[in-house]
């Protein structure tokens, strides 16, 4: 089996998650944090020291659309990060619909009672919990589904 990286891709952070061994779970890594929005040399290096760490092959980036399908800037910018990383990494990219990951991820919290001031420290790798969780239950979804047919 193999281990999958999540990503969640913000304006100055970009939040990491984990699968287990048996890509089932998902578990948070870190969020790394950058000064600038396009300075982005160090997070594409501290993502090839995980992808490292954790024989990751494959990635999963949260893909913001908009709630009526459109791809806004956020988006776009997501869709560059994703050549980035292919280039940078040689592993594949796969994109995933995260429209509502952060909605989660903050109730979450709040339902944990994490105070509103130490919320945003967990909300990015939080969210990529919940993109490449996503991501993980499409396929053991599919690999139910195509086990049925035999």
């Amino acid at each position: 089996m193999m281990r999958i990286l999540g990503l969640d891709y913000g304006s100055k952070t970009v939040g990491v998650a984990v699968s287990d061994p048996l890509g089932l779970t998902a578990q948070a890594v870190e969020t790394i944090w950058r000064k600038q929005e396009n300075k982005l040399r160090r997070t594409l290096a501290r993502i090839c020291e995980l992808i490292e760490e954790y024989q990751a092959e494959l990635l999963v980036v949260g893909y913001p659309k908009n709630m009526n399908n459109t791809i806004g800037e956020r988006a776009q910018k997501s869709l560059e990060f994703k050549e980035m990383l292919e280039k940078k990494t040689g592993l594949p990219v796969v994109m995933w619909d995260e429209r509502l990951t952060s909605v989660e991820a903050n109730r979450t919290l709040m339902e944990a009672g994490v105070r509103r001031e130490n919320r945003k420290q967990y909300m990015d790798e939080l969210a990529a919990v919940f993109i490449l969780q996503g991501y993980l239950d499409s396929l053991a979804m599919s690999k139910d589904e195509h086990d049925g047919e035999n």
